[in-house]
């Protein structure tokens, strides 16, 4: 009989670990301030400015263990910022020093899962130089998923597709005699969950900060993986505007505002004035409509606009069998809105499961000629999807975690539009999207975001489209299944013409491992499912650091691998700093030529050819066109050789992994 295992379940795995380095009792440490784990000079001029400080737990004082590192999927290791975090059990502590005065901090936190789903809350005590005591509630019922795509909050559950086939038993399970015995949890994943608190004063650098699991919480560990820390300004005040307060909107969130805010709305629109939403907590449980409207709130840290998630009495015409808190312009059949212009709120929701079909996401429909500023989501199953045609609309400053699915989607025709200084942490799906479903996504450009931990899929996706640009983002952590960043024709999409530039952008311990293929996948992973991908396609400027396994991968599926090819990609003045096996993995037809592509730390043969794997006296089906001045190597030698060029074989379909050491300046 053969027995499932979940890859090193989590909940086996939390008990593990080794003392902090900085564990000693009364010891100061000095803060460590990274982003994405990495020392901040590693990227500097990419990812986005944000107004706080990160500091990684394993990196403080603690009586607690550390665990980690761990690239395992299904482990609390794995999903954390850096790949490592801190462990503690009632009584427990870790401690911050700050290193610049705040007054706000975000706790990014796994607590388990109720026995049978559902989540648990437990407390957290927050003090700062041993006084100012707070408490925080912390909660998992939005966290641990279950099983297989959409997953399941159960983990007793049963497989969800018998017919599909299950890498632990290497079968299609419902074609296995006997059949095969699942160890459940099955695949238990998306451990963390952030909280949010003010601290009621200013306190400056060097106070400390120590988070303690009380004695009494009903939590047996608790995992802190990170602190935030920012000094918050007083609330933004509009005194000219459509004030929901005078509408009827209740700031406590007692009562529902929804129709307060559709009133003020109304008027702001008839009157030429903007929607303000002061201080305070709305409860808003089904979406918002604008079009031609203002709307801003006093900041993120004091408008909340936060809903339940509502099940609808008959499906929606769009498929959904729920509603709840969000802001969406009309839908793009109805003309789509224009002129919207949404700043300084947090957007709260009640998603706990993955629904496909279901609109309860953060923002949504189709906004042209619109701005999105400051904006705080958190809770819904997308944090914003738009769907085109549309055109025009800025992104920026916003930040977007704790979600079930993507953090943002650009779907169906959406054209000239930007993603500038978004933050994403610990999504479901791709962190940042462009889907040309339909129709292509076309001139859009997403530069100065930061992605980090997304639990499944990718940092940043581009599926099809004509004149796009990914440039100077930070993208950390991809856990499962997916990349740093991944361009692809799979999912519909409409095929890839005129150009694609990725500049300038900087990942860190990317490329996870691929279930089915039982392969490990690039920092950066182009992927020809459905169509032949030969646009003009230019990468140039990237940092690769800390590769899980390839640095680069060109790939098609097998059953297709005689269909579609990768042609004409060109990469330039890329820097590669440790790799667990190749710079380049190529398993598909076609050819990419490099020119000034310097690698170090390489932990298997430079170039890993197998092209689509039939072998032909020629040569690989894959050709590398050396440009010159590509530099460094690892074990094997020069990374390009020349005797690799232009097509020869070299194909190692599974070469052992060698771990990179940690980043460092070049």
């Amino acid at each position: 009989m053969t027995v499932i295992t979940a890859t090193a379940a989590a909940l086996s795995l939390v008990p593990g670990g080794t003392p902090g380095a900085a564990a000693e009792a009364g010891r100061t440490a000095a803060p460590v301030v990274t982003r994405a784990a990495l020392d901040p000079s590693l990227v500097e001029g990419r990812g986005a400015e944000v107004a706080f400080a990160e500091q990684e737990a394993e990196n403080a004082v603690t009586n607690g263990t550390v665990i980690g590192p761990d690239r395992t999927a299904y482990t609390l290791p794995s999903e954390a910022s850096g790949r490592r975090a801190v462990r503690l059990t009632p009584g427990q502590h870790v401690e911050f020093t700050l290193p610049a005065a705040a007054n706000a901090i975000t706790v990014r936190y796994s607590i388990p899962d109720a026995p049978n789903g559902g989540g648990i809350t437990a407390p957290l005590d927050v003090t700062v130089n041993g006084r100012a005591k707070k408490t925080m509630t912390l909660t998992s019922q939005y966290a641990w998923l279950y099983n297989q795509y959409p997953f399941s909050n159960d983990p007793s559950a049963d497989l969800l597709h018998l017919d599909w086939w299950i890498t632990e038993c290497s079968c299609v399970p419902s074609a296995t005699t006997p059949a095969p015995v699942i160890t459940k949890p099955f695949r238990p994943s998306h451990f963390y969950d952030e909280q949010r608190l003010l601290l009621g004063r200013a306190y400056r650098a060097g106070d400390r900060v120590r988070l303690t699991v009380p004695s009494g919480s009903g939590a047996a560990w608790t995992v802190v993986d990170l602190l935030d820390s920012e000094l918050v300004g007083a609330p933004h005040v509009r005194l000219v505007a459509a004030n929901v307060l005078a509408f009827g909107a209740d700031p406590t969130g007692r009562r529902d505002s929804a129709g307060a805010f559709d009133r003020a709305i109304a008027f702001a629109r008839s009157q030429r004035l903007r929607v303000y939403l002061p201080p305070g907590t709305y409860q808003v449980n089904r979406h918002i409509v604008v079009d031609d409207v203002t709307i801003e709130g006093a900041g993120s840290w004091y408008t909340v606009v936060k809903g339940r998630e509502v099940a609808l009495d008959r499906p929606a015409p769009d498929g959904s069998v729920h509603t709840g808190v969000g802001f969406y312009g009309r839908g793009a059949a109805d003309g789509g809105s224009r002129n919207v212009h949404l700043s300084g709120f947090a957007i709260e929701g009640d998603v706990r499961e993955r629904i496909d079909t279901d609109q309860v996401n953060g923002v949504g429909g189709a906004m042209s000629d619109s701005t999105i500023d400051g904006l705080h989501i958190r809770h819904t199953k997308v944090g914003m999807w738009f769907d085109g045609p549309m055109t025009n609309l800025r992104i920026t400053r916003t930040i977007v975690v704790d979600q079930i699915a993507d953090a943002l989607n650009f779907h169906t025709g959406v054209t000239d539009s930007l993603v500038s200084h978004t933050f994403v942490r610990n999504t479901g799906d791709d962190g940042l999207a462009m889907w040309s479903e339909k129709s292509a996504d076309a001139g859009n450009t997403f530069d100065r975001n930061t992605v980090q931990t997304p639990v499944l899929a990718n940092g940043i996706a581009v599926y099809g489209g004509t004149d796009n640009t990914v440039s100077n983002n930070l993208v950390a952590d991809p856990v499962r299944e997916g990349s740093a960043i991944q361009v692809s024709s799979r999912f519909g999409a409409e095929p890839f013409t005129g150009h694609l530039w990725i500049k300038d952008n900087t990942t860190v311990r990317s490329g996870t491992f691929e279930l089915n293929w039982k392969i490990g996948l690039g920092a950066i992973w182009f992927y020809a499912l459905e169509k032949d991908i030969d646009a003009d396609i230019r990468v140039t400027g990237n940092h690769f650091l800390d590769n899980t396994y390839n640095a680069i991968m060109l790939v098609s599926e097998w059953s297709v691998k005689d269909l579609y090819s990768i042609d004409g990609v060109h990469f330039k003045d890329i820097r590669v700093d440790g790799t667990g096996t190749s710079v380049v993995s190529a398993r598909v037809k076609g050819s990419a030529t490099f020119e000034n592509v310097d690698a170090r730390n390489v932990g298997a043969v430079g170039v890993n050819n197998c092209g689509s794997f039939t072998f032909p006296a020629t040569g690989s089906e894959f050709s590398l066109t050396d440009l010159g001045g590509n530099d460094g190597g690892g074990v094997t030698g020069p990374w390009l050789a020349p005797w690799m060029l232009p097509n020869t074989i070299t194909c190692d379909d599974r070469p052992p992994v060698v771990a990179p050491p940690a980043p460092s300046p070049w």
